[in-house]
């Protein structure tokens, strides 16, 4: 049966790192099966290893998550998870490019590289949801978000197993909301709600 969601008008795109998985799995957990967006997931993986993260996060998710490809377009009601070793840009059709430019501060995927580009192809229409990270990875892509007219998200620091990220991304002030981990996946629906269509 053909599975027709149409195409994406308004994206997340969430960014994690150290004690990511488990962050990622309660939060996709908490969408529901009629999610009006789609999901883009880049969470920092070893680049000589095959990843299973779509398998993993789909075991909790209502949503279809599959790993990204390059030249897909974004659907609403997917979760895309970014591959290892590769940076994930969103192009302003709506498809996703996978690259082999350098790493970005050591990193490939950059969050930062990602949100930069959702910022600039959805501009107002996109969220920024910053997990459980070390380092400060996706600090200036949430500035960009929110410059661009998006809604930026943050896990509290208090319920993260690494809270640098988090705290980096509080730091730029362009975060609208800081919530424990338990409240991330309410405060997505109610974001995505308030975007116009």
């Amino acid at each position: 049966m053909k599975d027709d969601r149409g195409a994406a008008t308004r994206v997340v795109g969430v960014g994690a790192s150290a004690g990511g998985i488990a962050a990622l799995q309660e939060v996709l957990h908490g969408l529901p099966s009629d999610f009006p967006a789609s999901v883009v997931v880049v969470l920092h993986l070893m680049p000589d290893h095959t990843s299973y993260l779509a398998e993993i996060l789909s075991r909790t998710s209502a949503l279809p998550v599959a790993q990204a490809e390059d030249g897909q377009s974004l659907e609403r009601g997917r979760v895309y998870v970014a591959p290892p070793d590769h940076h994930l840009i969103v192009g302003t059709d709506g498809r996703l490019a996978l690259e082999q430019s350098p790493p970005v501060r050591f990193l490939r995927p950059s969050i930062d590289l990602f949100l930069i580009s959702l910022a600039d192809s959805y501009d107002g229409r996109a969220v920024a949801v910053i997990l459980s990270g070390a380092g400060g990875d996706g600090a200036q892509g949430v500035r960009r978000i929110k410059a661009a007219g998006g809604t930026v998200l943050a896990q509290e620091a208090g319920s993260a197993e690494h809270d640098g990220m988090p705290e980096a991304a509080a730091a730029t002030g362009a975060v609208d909301s800081i919530l424990p981990l338990a409240e991330i996946a309410e405060g997505i629906v109610a974001a995505v709600t308030a975007v116009n269509q």
